[in-house]
């Protein structure tokens, strides 16, 4: 089946087909024209499929780009080339199976760097080589916002800061502010692209609607699998969701720590050779009608179940306690303000209950 022939048949269809073959996708396909959070960085309300959705399958995030059409906006959210997600599309319109890419006569041609893949890399480039270690004197606002946030362990060097980034809303710049700055890698290692907490002067969060954002990248780079690699790993290396709560852990268990951004790219994480046990330090959320034991759990049960499979020894360890009123999660970070190293588990205590499991 041509590529032609698959997306003729797509058109009018793509609801179902985005909904079926990417289900982070439904929120946004439950509320067609409306913002709701990005399902690859996360957020509150960066992302919305086009109101002709079921014609286009196109979507937009205001942090990761436009996606024009549903090939588009299936190959960022899954990370799969072209060919995989005709492959895809074509089964799911029962249109026949598409011969094996050994098998293939003619060649997709794949995309070359264009105008805007080129801005997307200098950009990346120039917010990184304009920023500074947080020793350094002007990096002031990380260090107070951390220490804001309950966070005294030395800072890992894979942190920086920038000290005056514009920030866009609906394309529109509301005001520069200093930002700290993360590089996110692939699974191979790689680097992708540059995760941005914005901060006031006097180390709080900006006043923006979306204080925490990921660059733009380009589209060939692929970031489900990756993490932010604050350390080097070790043999064990503990895995949390977002950024405080990483280096919250790291404090807690004194243990190599890597962030994975949000529970999607959490769940679909890929640990790099040589790590044979990974603990999961999970968000206790409250249940959702998509998430109805809480997403943060789900996604660390999925990545543990999947890294046994794998041959890695896994356990997703979720805070003690109850959710505060008035918040949406218990996190690691909020056990180290509230207990503070006390409240982590040992790590005899975490091989016990492996051995109990395996």
């Amino acid at each position: 089946m041509e590529s032609k022939d698959v997306k003729f048949s797509a058109r009018g269809r793509w609801g179902s087909i985005l909904s079926a073959l990417a289900p982070q996708l439904q929120p946004a396909l439950d509320r067609v024209g409306h913002h709701v959070a990005c399902p690859v960085h996360g957020g509150k309300d960066g992302y919305r499929v086009f109101s002709d959705v079921d014609e286009s399958g196109g979507s937009v995030c205001n942090t990761c780009g436009v996606h024009p059409d549903g090939f588009a906006t299936l190959m960022w959210v899954t990370g799969q080339d072209f060919k995989e997600v005709l492959r895809s599309v074509s089964e799911y319109l029962q249109l026949g199976v598409l011969p094996a890419p050994g098998m293939c006569r003619t060649v997709i041609r794949q995309d070359l760097p264009d105008d805007d893949v080129e801005k997307s890399r200098q950009a990346l480039n120039r917010v990184w080589n304009e920023s500074i270690d947080l020793a350094h004197r002007d990096a002031e606002p990380a260090r107070l916002y951390l220490a804001r946030r309950g966070i005294a362990i030395r800072h890992p060097e894979t942190l920086r800061l920038h000290p005056s980034l514009a920030y866009f809303e609906e394309r529109k710049e509301v005001g520069t502010f200093p930002v700290m700055l993360a590089m996110v890698h692939g699974s191979e290692g790689d680097a992708i692209t540059i995760h941005r907490t914005y901060l006031t002067q006097d180390g709080h969060k900006a006043p923006v609607e979306s204080p925490k954002k990921l660059m733009r990248f380009p589209k060939q780079r692929k970031l489900t699998g990756g993490a932010i690699r604050l350390v080097e790993p070790g043999e064990v290396l503990a895995l949390a969701e977002g950024l405080e709560t990483a280096l919250a852990v790291m404090e807690g268990m004194t243990m190599p720590v890597w962030c994975a951004v949000n529970a999607h790219l959490l769940e679909n994480f890929i640990p790099p050779s040589g790590v044979r046990q990974i603990l999961v330090f999970a968000d206790k959320d409250r249940p959702s009608a998509q998430h109805p034991r809480g997403h943060g759990q789900e996604a660390a049960k999925q990545l543990v179940q999947r890294l046994w499979e794998m041959g890695i020894q896994a356990s997703a360890i979720v805070p003690a306690g109850d959710i505060p009123a008035g918040q949406k999660s218990l996190d690691w970070l909020d056990i180290l303000n509230r207990d503070g190293k006390a409240g982590f588990p040992t790590l005899q205590s975490v091989e016990l209950a492996m051995r109990r499991v395996a």
